[in-house]
């Protein structure tokens, strides 16, 4: 893709970006994601809540928790406010991988940051308790 981008001279920009992760995703190839998000930070590029939401559903769907709450702490870095879809990818995510104590600390900063939960919110925070062997704690 990028190779064809070059000889076209075209420029990467954030909303070429949002749509290969996207893609990536749905593919579920969420280390071309990530490669992806580098080179957008390599080179500059702005990226910004759709491009967060879909590197957090590409983590969700690699199940791969640690990456998704590494975009939370980018997001944080750089500003820009986590939103449910966002932080929902985040908690299903560590839901798929049983990390009821990342679950739930996520729910906890939702609160705090004032991010609306959702059904499926709760349901995959109650989910990743239920799957750690800590069904009281959800």
């Amino acid at each position: 893709v990028f190779s064809t981008m070059a000889e076209a001279k075209m420029e990467l920009d954030m909303v070429i970006c949002n749509a290969t992760i996207s893609a990536f995703e749905k593919a579920g190839v969420w280390e071309g994601a990530w490669q992806l998000f580098g080179a957008m930070t390599h080179r500059m590029v702005e990226s910004g809540t759709i491009t967060f939401n879909a590197m957090s559903s590409a983590c969700e769907k690699g199940e791969t928790w640690e990456s998704a709450l590494q975009i939370l702490a980018v997001m944080q870095r750089r500003g820009v406010e986590s939103n449910v879809i966002t932080s929902n990818a985040a908690v299903s995510a560590c839901e798929k991988c049983s990390a009821w104590e990342k679950a739930l600390q996520i729910l906890s900063s939702m609160a705090h940051s004032k991010v609306e939960y959702s059904r499926i919110t709760l349901s995959a925070s109650i989910s990743a308790c239920e799957k750690g062997g800590e069904w009281q704690k959800g």
